[in-house]
């Protein structure tokens, strides 16, 4: 299953049923699960762990040194989940020893063409990055989030759960939980509510989100006491509970 035009390092590991496309490199400390296809003209090195039936491919480098000044050879980590689609010329980084120290991707991504991955990046699951948006050293995205293409997101920005950004935009803020964001600068414009349609979520749930989201926009209050209301509307929608955390928790201050 390994073409012969391939370099794999006789000490990297790679189940039995992995695929290499021609002239990929794999690296020495690479280790790639079952059913996972690696196209042509890939490189993946550093110490990265690649689980079970991914589909990489073509011109993608995985696992390379952070652009980072501060690094200095540590043996920092790639970990990437199970059945992740990553299509063409997409760069990961390896994490930094200033942060946890490991670039981490869940399960069931979709990330397209020209997604760039900075160093210590933490991604959740079922996600869509579409084509060229880029992420900078630091950031977190939270399971069913959807980057429009060409979004941009400065480092240590924490992107919430099932939001969508708006093609080309830019953010320097933390998304809230739900929010639909757009712009340069970004703004919010509501809640991705079709995404949550999607996925299952009751009207009654999403009504409940839309007034949460008034509350936190519209109402004219602050910031600490619209979290305080939200935190209030909790208990009689638990829909309601991964925004208060979010909001509570929120570092940078919230796109506004």
């Amino acid at each position: 299953m390994i073409h012969p035009t391939a370099i794999v390092h006789p000490n990297a590991k790679l189940a039995d049923d992995v695929e290499v496309g021609a002239y990929s490199i794999i690296g020495e400390h690479v280790e790639i699960g079952a059913g996972t296809v690696v196209g042509p003209h890939v490189v993946i090195n550093g110490h990265t762990r690649i689980g079970k039936h991914n589909r990489i491919f073509q011109f993608c480098s995985l696992g390379e040194i952070p652009q980072d000044k501060k690094y200095a050879n540590e043996p920092t980590r790639l970990e990437i989940g199970d059945h992740n689609t990553i299509r063409e010329f997409c760069t990961f980084n390896l994490g930094t020893a200033q942060d946890v120290g490991v670039t981490r991707v869940g399960n069931h991504n979709w990330i397209m063409a020209y997604v760039h991955l900075a160093h210590d990046c933490q991604v959740g699951n079922h996600t869509i990055f579409a084509n060229n948006a880029q992420l900078a050293g630091h950031v977190h995205v939270d399971d069913y989030a959807i980057l429009g293409g060409f979004t941009v997101v400065h480092q240590f920005v924490r992107i919430g759960a099932h939001i969508i950004t708006g093609m080309g935009t830019i953010l320097f803020k933390d998304v809230p939980t739900y929010v639909l964001a757009s712009g340069n600068p970004s703004a919010p414009h509501g809640i991705n509510s079709e995404g949550l349609k999607r996925r299952g979520f009751s009207s009654e749930a999403i009504m409940a989100i839309k007034r949460a989201y008034k509350t936190l926009y519209k109402s004219g209050l602050s910031l600490e006491e619209a979290r305080a209301e939200i935190e209030s509307q909790v208990a009689e929608h638990a829909e309601l509970q991964p925004l208060a955390e979010f909001l509570a928790t929120s570092e940078r201050g919230i796109v506004r």
